[in-house]
């Protein structure tokens, strides 16, 4: 007997070979007589118990197969009772569906059965086994009423797919043609049309209906005739215009209600809802807000529909994916709208839940992209970011190293992994985040020098080293560690600079090997005195090693000042003064001075002393002469000097290093309209300068100690720079002085801006008497500007005279010396207004014309300011016009061209200031700003150009275009930094023009309005706006302004401007207040909804992605809340940063001051962390005791 009967005979009529014969297919056991024999037992059984059962009991239509299969009974009593609940009609067969159960009574059952007693079966009830009938073509077909629950159980069959039947009276093949029928409908339909009673035929849809007004705000379809291109026609191809929508015509529904007359509305001027209201109805808001619901329900379907469908086309649009995964947000949002309005513990829960839901949602679609497109680490870090809401943070971090482990050689990962060790405050602590820093920058190292054989290097990998270091630097010195971010940079400058020939051919690994020994020896190093740098001191060893110097005159040291000056003051505030005092006198590594007979062990602070195992993973080799310039440069921005933006600019994430409120509060000085900016501060903290917000500095540079070591630096470095880098070192020391005496002049203290005018003039007199210098008509303007600040201004004018002289017949050709010309024309043009309240009236007898015509007409300038004639005025408008639209088509010709002469033609800054002031001087100020507007547009449209190449060279594959792509980026950067001055150039001389004559402000606000959502970073633009707005009490034009610009931003500068504009406001309004009650002042100012904007808006910027990480943000918001009283708020806000930014000290000390009572806990979370306390606690205890 074979194992499956119904196929046995054709088994039979095959050739059997006993090779391949299946054996295990054959079941020798089965007997067909025991079976049969058992089968009718059962039957017989079954027969007996049937009987025996009361003829009430109601039945099923499929009771037979059920009994067949042994079905408990309590089920079929089960179904009796809840029958017997409901009546129906009764009847053998109905138009149901098949799974719709009817009761069937027993007096029908009855008649039933007899009727099929009398009648032979036409079809069999179920399957039956090929051997068990008796001729082959008896009973074909059966009919099977138990469905198969396999189909959907199993992948066999989709859900989907089964079609849905209902019996019908009509014919199909294998069944009853009187009885039986197959229609493929859907039943759910059907009943829908027989629950409303209609005769099974659709109405159609009206023109008001859900339906029609969903496919009025559907994407257009096609247009069934071609568009025509020939622009004769502009009207052929454009998409019609809907005549009117919802409100309109509610609208005029209301129009039309309110003229009709009745008893609660005589005279007809009610709408619909007051006529409702008076006669105690209400209208029938759950209706429309279903129907509004429905219509956004189905918006939504269709664009995830549309995802869906262009996900399926193109699976490997990695940018379309993070797009569907944003969506989520949005959908979630439009579903549970209502629910957030919502109070209550029940309505936070269902919030959560649902939260979490669109979590995991995004998720799954994050882990469905990764396996479609596995190499692109976009898709891997949107991933990683909804993980850090959802998994632990053990499983998180094994993640992060698992996704660094298979992509080494991506600097944007290794930037991203960093920031998430750095601001992950379970798992933060200093040395391990250090620790993760020097892993980067070595495994980066090993990539850089092909030791990596599995992972190539990456174009620009050198330059996001270097930014990676920076930034670990500036790590260092936000937590305190100001010695360890020092020596690192000390490190480096040496492993850069002073490097031996010998070891220049080695990979980054050795050297380092190398130069350990140097670092450990105990040999000067740079900034300090008789520092002669790592490739002396290795030629020195090979020759015998260094003569040790004798003890010379010891310098008189003077007395340390006494730390606690004022016992009565509060502990916390007496911790607060020796911590940053201390901070400002020792961020220079600890050195044991051999001359004394010093040694590791007297230094009374560890933590002073910087060891080579906590910098050597970090030193990286940089091969092009302008990333050394850039190191250089980024060192003396550490220590607060003065740089070129360009050159300098800050990592990759700026908003990690801003700390400090000078960025906000820099260019208010009133005798100063137009040069106020030309020192801009990044609002980046220096090294040494640790206080709380409101905090000042202990000194305006860097100390005694601090401006040894930068001499010494200086004098170091400049024999081993070439001359055009030399000329910026000299540059940045000359603007530090320069600085020093604005920061005096800002204090207020005249005998300390004497003293600091004398030295910052020696070291201007020093730089300019250098041979290399001597020419340079960038320092000579400096220094003139330093004599002018110090109000020397004869001695100003006879510099900048000297300085024009040194120019020669240039003229307008020198960019140079048209930088000189317009800051002397500047300042000149800012002392007669203080002099004479405005603009001259006699132009040929103003100072500032005078330089500018001399300029124009390439003659020196004098110091006295003589008459000129209306001629030469002409003249040097027709120069300065030509010299200027030759510049303009240069730009078009040489745009290609990426070298030092085409980065010198792009400073235009200076020229077209120059031609600006003098039009404004001459003619009007319409004519000065349409030069500006004029050279803008050109600079503007270059830049759009220059920057679509670059993008359109790193979209390209191959590291021919993405080294095409990193040469292009300074240019881009030198075009940027040029719009971005011409434009607050022409806003400050439209502000001045403002406060010296009357003028309307629209020109002013077009200019800022144009210029600001492209240079959403400039500082400059920003501050001019928020003085120009505050003026008026009309607030909503500037917020309207404000969300425009951050709606589309990443940055969180306009976002930091925003709460600056309405904190101002709120200060007039309180003021205002407050002149209200001349004898009772307010205790409590009456709330007037600025603080709670104010709120909305420090809370919509620390939900930025750049805003979470700002430090300045959560200290702006800690402090706003203390101020208006809410302490508890601001504790919670003070724990809710530790979660963002734990490595910022400055939050530790701001909460130290405006929460005194907690200081022992904040110390203990310092000390915690690892982050730098100079003072523990009870050392400050015994200094009190004393």
């Amino acid at each position: 007997m074979a194992l499956f009967p119904a196929f046995a005979e054709e088994a039979s009529n095959k050739v059997r070979d006993s090779s391949t014969e299946f054996d295990w297919l054959k079941n020798k056991s089965f007997q067909t007589g025991d079976a049969l024999s058992l089968h009718g037992r059962f039957l017989e059984k079954t027969s007996e118990e049937q009987n025996k059962k009361e003829p009430s009991v109601s039945r099923d239509v499929s009771s037979e197969e059920d009994r067949e299969d042994g079905v408990a009974p309590r089920k079929k009593k089960r179904k009796k009772k809840q029958k017997k609940k409901h009546k129906k009609k009764s009847g053998r067969y109905s138009h149901s569906s098949a799974s719709d159960s009817e009761t069937i009574y027993p007096s029908d059952l009855k008649k039933e059965q007899e009727a099929k007693r009398q009648e032979a079966p036409q079809l069999a009830s179920h399957f039956s086994w090929l051997d068990d009938l008796q001729l082959p073509t008896e009973q074909l077909f059966c009919v099977d009423r138990k469905a198969d629950p396999a189909n959907w159980t199993y992948k066999s069959l989709y859900r989907g797919d089964v079609a849905r039947y209902r019996r019908k009276g009509s014919s199909a093949l294998g069944l009853d043609f009187h009885k039986q029928g197959v229609s493929w409908e859907d039943s759910e339909v059907t009943n829908k049309k027989k629950k409303k009673g209609g005769d099974g035929k659709k109405a159609a849809d009206r023109y008001y209906s859900t339906v029609s007004r969903q496919l009025l705000k559907a994407a257009p379809a096609l247009p069934a005739l071609p568009a025509s291109f020939d622009g004769s026609d502009g009207t052929s191809s454009a998409i019609f215009l809907p005549l009117c929508d919802d409100e309109a015509d509610n609208k005029e529904g209301e129009k039309a209600h309110i003229g009709q007359t009745s008893s609660v509305n005589p005279l007809g001027v009610y709408d619909s809802s007051t006529a409702l209201w008076l006669q105690g109805k209400g209208q029938q808001d759950q209706q429309k807000k279903d129907a509004h619901t429905e219509e956004g329900t189905a918006l939504l379907g269709g664009r995830t529909e549309d995802f869906n469908r262009r996900l399926r086309e193109q699976p490997a649009d990695t940018q379309l994916w993070i797009e569907f995964i944003r969506y989520q947000d949005e959908a979630s949002a439009a579903v549970f709208k209502g629910e957030e309005e919502q109070q209550g513990s029940d309505a936070a829960e269902r919030r959560k839940s649902s939260y979490r839901a669109v979590l995991e949602k995004k998720l799954s679609i994050a882990e469905r992209a990764v396996a479609t497109n596995p190499l692109c680490i976009a898709l891997q870090l949107e991933r990683l970011r909804i993980c850090q809401e959802l998994w632990e943070p053990s499983a998180l971090a094994k993640e992060w190293k698992k996704l660094v482990f298979l992509h080494p050689n991506s600097t944007p990962l290794w930037r991203e992994y960093l920031l998430f060790t750095q601001s992950y405050f379970s798992s933060f602590t200093v040395s391990k985040v250090n620790a993760a820093y020097g892993k980067c920058l070595s495994t980066l190292s090993a990539v850089r020098d092909g030791s990596m054989v599995s992972h190539p290097a990456l174009p620009g990998i050198e330059e996001d080293m270097l930014d990676i270091f920076m930034q670990q630097c500036h790590f260092l010195r936000q937590c305190g560690h100001s010695e360890k971010s020092t020596a690192m940079f000390q490190a480096m400058i040496d492993f850069t600079f002073f490097k031996p020939d010998s070891v220049r051919e080695l990979s980054t690994k050795q050297q380092v090997d190398f130069f350990e020994p140097f670092w450990d020896s105990g040999e000067a190093r740079i900034g300090e005195l008789d520092a002669r740098g790592w490739k002396a001191w290795m030629l020195q060893q090979e020759r015998g090693g260094w003569l040790q110097p004798t003890a010379e005159e010891e310098e008189e040291e003077e007395e340390d000042e006494e730390e606690v000056k004022d016992r009565t003051q509060p502990r916390g505030t007496i911790w607060l003064d020796v911590e940053s005092s201390r901070e400002a006198t020792d961020w220079l590594p600890w050195r044991p001075d051999k001359a004394k007979g010093q040694s590791e062990e007297d230094c009374e602070d560890p933590d002073r002393q910087v060891l080579f195992d906590d910098i050597g993973p970090s030193l990286i080799c940089l091969s092009s002469p302008e990333l050394h310039l850039r190191l250089l440069l980024r060192f003396l921005s550490f220590l607060g000097l003065p740089v070129d933006s360009v050159l300098s600019v800050s990592p990759g994430q700026p908003g990690l290093l801003l700390e400090n409120l000078s960025l906000l509060t820099q260019g208010n000085a009133p005798q100063r309209p137009l040069t106020s900016y030309d020192l801009a501060d990044g609002g980046i903290n220096s090294v040494g300068h640790m206080t709380t917000l409101q905090g000042t500095r202990k000194w305006v540079g860097l100390g005694k100690q601090g401006e040894k070591f930068l001499t010494n630096l200086f004098n170091m470095l400049q024999p081993v720079l070439p001359p055009h880098h030399r000329a910026f070192l000299s540059l940045s020391w000359i603007q530090y002085e320069k600085l020093k005496v604005m920061r005096c002049l800002h204090g207020g203290n005249k005998k300390r801006l004497r003293s600091q005018g004398k030295s910052s003039k020696r070291v201007a007199k020093r730089l300019l008497k250098e041979p290399d210098n001597r020419s340079s008509l960038v320092l000579w303007r400096e220094y003139g500007h330093l004599e002018w600040l110090l109000g020397n201004l004869d001695e100003a004018r006879k510099v900048f005279s000297t300085a024009t002289a040194l120019g020669g017949t240039k003229g307008l050709s020198s960019l140079t010396l048209c930088d000189l010309c317009l800051l002397w024309s500047q300042l000149e043009l800012e002392d007669g207004a203080k002099e004479r309240g405005g603009q001259p009236a006699d132009v040929t007898a103003s100072p500032a014309v005078s330089v500018l015509t001399r300029l124009a007409e390439g003659t020196s300038a004098s110091s006295t300011s003589s008459s000129l004639s209306t001629v030469s005025i002409l003249k040097a408008r027709k120069s300065y016009d030509q010299t200027l639209a030759a510049s303009l088509s240069a730009l078009d010709q040489n745009s290609k061209v990426q070298d030092d002469l085409m980065a010198e033609k792009l400073r235009l800054r200076g020229l077209v200031g120059c031609y600006a002031l003098f039009q404004y001087l001459t003619v009007s100020v319409q004519a000065a700003n349409t030069v500006y507007t004029q050279v803008r547009e050109k600079m503007e449209e270059l830049h759009r150009t220059l920057t679509a190449e670059q993008q359109l060279n790193s979209s390209k594959e191959g590291k021919l275009a993405r080294a095409d792509a990193d040469s292009n980026r300074p240019c881009v950067s030198r075009v940027a930094a040029e719009c971005e001055a011409l434009a607050w150039q022409q806003a400050a001389l439209l502000k001045y023009h403002n406060t010296v004559a009357v003028f309307p402000l629209v020109t002013l606000r077009q200019t800022l309005t144009s210029a600001l959502p492209v240079w959403t970073t400039s500082v400059p633009l920003w501050s001019i706006y928020v003085q120009v707005e505050n003026r008026y009490h009309t607030a909503g034009r500037a917020r309207r302004f404000f969300h425009s610009v951050t709606r589309n931003c990443s940055s969180v500068v306009p976002r930091l401007f925003a709460i600056v504009a309405e904190q101002q406001r709120k200060q007039l309004v309180d003021a205002a207040q407050r002149s209200c009650l001349h004898d009772d002042p307010l205790s409590i100012l009456p709330e007037n909804g600025l603080s709670n904007r104010i709120r909305g808006l420090f809370e919509n910027a620390i939900a930025t992605e750049t805003g979470a990480h700002c430090p300045l943000l959560w200290r702006m918001y800690i402090y706003f809340l203390v101020c208006e009283g809410k302490v508890d708020k601001a504790t919670g806000i003070f724990y809710k940063a530790l979660q963002n930014i734990p490595w910022c000290k400055g939050l530790y000390m701001d909460a130290a001051q405006l929460f005194p009572d907690h200081l022992q806990e904040f110390v203990d979370l310092l000390t915690e962390k690892e982050l730098r306390v100079r003072l523990p606690l009870e050392e400050l205890d015994i200094l009190l005791e004393d």
